[in-house]
């Protein structure tokens, strides 16, 4: 096995999903071919020689750097078992999303994308991605992973990796659980550091998706979702009248200095990590620097604000198949059975860090204690909207937060911003 391979394939048909069940009974004959895995050393295509999707001999899949040794592994095990070429292609996760939906439609991209659930509604209403099968394999991962990589009832993405904020706690300062927001915040201030509670915002814009589980707790979601659970664009339920209320509480908490928008996420992860508060809302991303400094951790649920479940978002990350690529089933069979391997999804969970998708990978995992800690509250988590008009409501949603913590009327800026969302999802 040589370098990675940055190479290219070309295609102009749709082709539908096919159904696969199990690794090696599929249609090997239909695909004749005996080129095995290229392994040049290449560099990264850039935007104007991506080819496109699919030779009839091969797959083309657009991976990010932290997660291509792992698809190198995989796909040399695939072509040995099927006969199939796999040429990785290496790209800036940030750019995938972008330069997918702009080159599929004409023909050009690879056939299999690594992104992340929330791309899913842009990527389903350009038509850019097609369902894929899991057949007999879908149980096999955790429920929300799937649920997040569906699109209004249709699963379009394998699932690889689960990810969520939870409340981190300093032990030596707080040795218990709080069950409640106000209970931790006087187990705080008990604990005699400069901070009793630190989440990270940003000046301008807070920081709608760490403080959304407190909103969940007033009953405000931002979407109400139809009955296979799929969001609702036109249920808008983020001014309703929990809304309103946790808008209140924003103020509150801003009056009161629990809340600050000058406490940035830097400087949030440097006081905690300089033991000065004995609560952190944060995800797995800032636990090791923690760890390292020598603060004995616990994950524990995030507490209550309003008196409902304060549930976090989800983010999913997966493998999806494009519309255009001529090799559907092949490049079906990769992402369910190989990408979907308990092998593949360990390694991929030890690479990156983030709580596998496959349940016996996550089990597996879960010895760690930490990675045990998210999953927990993870089961409570909901998915972050994936649907396009979710962008309406990240244009209002932080900077009205900002306003509000920073003294601003939290009834008319909390309507005012519900308003504005409402208008720019009908256009």
């Amino acid at each position: 096995m040589e370098a990675l391979a940055v190479c290219n394939a070309f295609t102009d048909e749709r082709q539908p999903p096919m159904k696969v069940t199990k690794r090696g009974l599929w249609a090997v004959g239909a695909l004749t071919v005996t080129a095995s895995l290229v392994l040049t050393g290449c560099t990264a295509a850039s935007d104007d020689t991506d080819n496109a999707a699919g030779t009839g001999e091969a797959l083309t899949v657009w991976v990010d750097a932290d997660r291509a040794a792992v698809l190198k592994d995989a796909a040399a095990d695939f072509t040995a078992e099927t006969g199939v070429e796999v040429k990785l292609v290496q790209k800036e996760f940030g750019d995938i999303r972008d330069q997918f939906v702009a080159q599929v439609p004409t023909g050009k991209g690879p056939d299999i994308v690594i992104g992340a659930h929330d791309w899913l509604g842009t990527f389903v209403t350009n038509g850019v991605v097609a369902p894929v099968e899991l057949g007999d394999t879908a149980g096999d991962f955790q429920g929300v992973g799937i649920t997040a990589m569906s699109y209004e009832g249709q699963v379009y993405g394998v699932p690889y990796s689960i990810e969520n904020i939870a409340l981190v706690r300093n032990t030596a300062l707080a040795p218990s659980t709080p069950a409640t927001f106000d209970e931790m915040v006087t187990m705080g201030e008990a604990a005699g550091t400069e901070y009793p509670f630190l989440v990270g915002l940003d000046p301008e814009a807070a920081d709608p998706y760490h403080l959304y589980p407190f909103q969940t707790s007033f009953g405000a979601p931002v979407f109400g979702t139809d009955a296979d659970g799929s969001y609702d664009a036109e249920a808008l339920e983020i001014g309703n009248a929990g809304g309103d209320e946790f808008a209140a509480w924003l103020a509150e908490q801003g009056a009161a200095g629990v809340l600050n928008t000058n406490i940035t996420s830097d400087l949030a992860k440097e006081k905690f990590v300089a033991g000065e508060a004995p609560f952190y809302l944060t995800g797995p991303w800032n636990v090791p620097a923690a760890v390292e400094a020598g603060i004995d951790v616990a994950i524990d649920p995030i507490p209550s604000a309003g008196g409902e479940d304060a549930q976090p978002f989800v983010g999913v990350q997966g493998f999806f198949v494009s519309a255009k690529s001529e090799n559907a089933l092949a490049a079906n069979e990769f992402i369910v059975n190989y990408m979907g391997s308990e092998e593949v999804q360990t390694a991929l969970f030890e690479v990156g860090g983030r709580a596998p998708a496959l349940t016996a990978s996550f089990e597996a995992a879960s010895a760690d204690p930490i990675v045990a800690g998210f999953g927990t509250v993870g089961e409570n988590a909901v998915p972050m909207p994936s649907i396009p008009a979710m962008g309406a409501v990240w244009e209002f949603w932080g900077v009205t937060e900002a306003a509000i913590i920073n003294g601003g009327d939290p009834a008319s800026l909390w309507q005012k911003m519900s308003g504005d969302i409402q208008t720019a999802i009908a256009g």
